[in-house]
């Protein structure tokens, strides 16, 4: 596929007025790929969601069948992008063909997935309390409830996955899914792939007959990021990057004067916490697995474990001993931009400054743009003063922490910041006996990992991902399954309408044969 640079709006690609442009750069060799890329205007900016906002009224009102027709062959055409968009994403991003393959299938497979949410329709959570006109001391009035479309939102690409969480990603699909319509703020890091897979948004939307501005793409900076998001038809955001760049967004739609929703996935250090019976009995396998986990994807999983606590004797002594020897032998790689490996070496290097901690082992690089596999070690002290090590280093290191005590473990584990996941790797035995760091972990964190690492995120209806703050900044939402579309959504209340009058859901005769809850009651019967 050709690659022409330009942004997309409405239904068209547009030759930018702006001309400011950019280029991608092969992130492997640091070469610059074609074709330029022009940023949009804030005009060009202001009609995408002018569009946007006029296709709204069409698009909320189609059948769930159009909908799931429209996301389905989403999914079609970018199959058929087939090699060429592995190939530019690999060039934009260093990411392996395989881990690609594998992203475009989860990619389609979530669109397909949403589709049929939108079909079976139980997401809307229909709900009718009819009417007792006879109870005292007043009638009950007839009353039901359904979650209704938002309007407009702007979606943000994210680096790390080129296909999954960008263009036609999680946030995408759950947005298109729940009625509304979506504008993209295209990631600058891998422009080509994100145009590819924009065009294929483009064509499943003329063979469907979508409304024109149901789909927009725009490139650009912080200036247009924030413009889209100050921009009064905007009703919702969806963000997955830096706890810096989402809270920037997050403060701009608090400070408008209508504010709205930012769903931002952030930042995450992902602790696990190594209980004693089973480091003695595992600990080997457990230190294989964490360094499986830290450099998979030369660690750029918004889930890779940063942080590693255990009790302090000689299984953990040895438990630090053995990672590092690991470290030592993982090959450095390639990460996803300069940008992303700057900001690694930057934290990395400040870790070493720093009196009291330690490198256990560390990966040669030989090539100065590979980014070397990194585990530190420090003691529960030096951790607790020094907050810098809470924070969260993008990339391929990990900081192992010594404790003193099973308090110690639970001290450190309440002062912990809000997390995407929190591990536990024990026996029976030891959960007994951490019960209570068990009850303190469900306070801090979206998803609980039991003797397995939290690298994989599956994409299923009882997935959880999203945190308290800092991982996200609404922690009752998840970015990832089929509770994702509820983000885009809110309820509504019919009170004493006649069923004609009210929409099919919430009709006496169930003619989407849901799931509805009627008088407290979850059947598919008339009412």
């Amino acid at each position: 596929m050709d690659l022409h640079g330009k942004n997309i709006i409405g239904g068209k690609a547009v030759a930018s007025a702006n001309a400011k442009t950019f280029s991608a750069f092969n992130a492997t060799t640091g070469d610059k790929l074609s074709p330029h890329f022009f940023e949009a205007t804030f005009a060009e900016a202001d009609e995408a969601l002018k569009l946007a906002e006029k296709a709204f009224e069409e698009y909320r009102a189609l059948p769930p069948e159009r909908i799931a027709e429209f996301l389905n062959k989403c999914a079609e055409e970018i199959l058929k992008l087939g090699g060429d968009l592995i190939e530019r994403a690999n060039l934009e991003t260093a990411l392996p063909e395989q881990r690609l393959i594998g992203e475009c299938s989860r990619t389609v497979n979530q669109l397909k997935m949403f589709a049929e949410i939108v079909r079976e329709g139980s997401w809307l959570e229909a709900t009718i309390d009819r009417a007792i006109p006879d109870r005292k001391p007043q009638p009950k009035p007839d009353l039901r409830r359904m979650l209704i479309p938002l309007g407009p939102v702007v979606v943000f690409g994210a680096s790390n996955f080129p296909l999954a969480y960008s263009v036609a990603g999680g946030d995408t699909a759950s947005t298109l899914a729940a009625g509304c319509p979506v504008i993209v703020k295209a990631h600058p890091a891998h422009p080509g792939t994100s145009e590819m897979v924009a065009r294929a948004i483009l064509a499943a939307a003329e063979a469907t007959k979508i409304p024109n501005g149901v789909f927009s793409m725009v490139h650009g900076a912080n200036e247009i990021s924030l413009h889209l998001v100050r921009h009064p038809a905007t009703k919702a955001v969806g963000f997955t990057g830096s706890l810096q760049g989402g809270r920037a967004l997050f403060d701009a739609a608090a400070t408008r004067p209508e504010p709205i929703p930012v769903y931002a996935e952030m930042g995450s250090t992902n602790p696990v916490f190594i209980l004693p019976n089973a480091l003695k009995k595992n600990g080997n396998a457990i230190a294989e697995g964490l360094l499986q986990s830290v450099t998979m994807g030369v660690g750029q999983f918004c889930v890779n474990p940063g942080l590693v606590f255990g009790r302090k004797d000689e299984n953990w002594r040895a438990f630090i001993e053995r990672a590092g020897q690991l470290a030592n032998a993982v090959a450095p790689g390639v990460m996803l931009h300069k940008g992303i490996h700057e900001r690694f070496e930057k934290g990395t290097q400040q870790f070493q400054k720093i009196s009291g901690v330690s490198v256990a082992g560390k990966s040669s690089a030989e090539v100065k743009e590979r980014a070397s596999a990194i585990v530190f070690a420090t003691d529960a002290k030096t951790f607790q003063q020094q907050t810098a090590l809470s924070e969260e280093v993008f990339g391929p290191s990990t900081v192992l922490v010594s404790c003193g005590s099973t308090e110690e473990l639970e001290q450190i584990a309440r002062g912990l910041h809000g997390q995407l996941t929190a591990t536990i790797h024990g026996t029976d035995e030891d959960l007994v006996q951490h019960k209570n760091l068990i009850a303190i972990l469900r306070q801090k964190a979206g998803r609980l990992v039991f003797n397995q690492f939290p690298t994989g995120v599956e994409v299923c209806a009882s997935m959880q991902h999203g945190g308290p703050y800092p991982a996200t900044t609404d922690s009752r939402t998840t970015s990832v399954g089929a509770y994702a579309i509820k983000r885009f959504a809110r309820p509504v209340c019919f009170q004493n309408f006649p069923s004609a009058a009210l929409p099919p859901e919430l009709q006496n005769k169930n003619s989407r044969n849901l799931w509805r809850l009627v008088d407290n009651q979850l059947t598919k019967a008339d009412v």
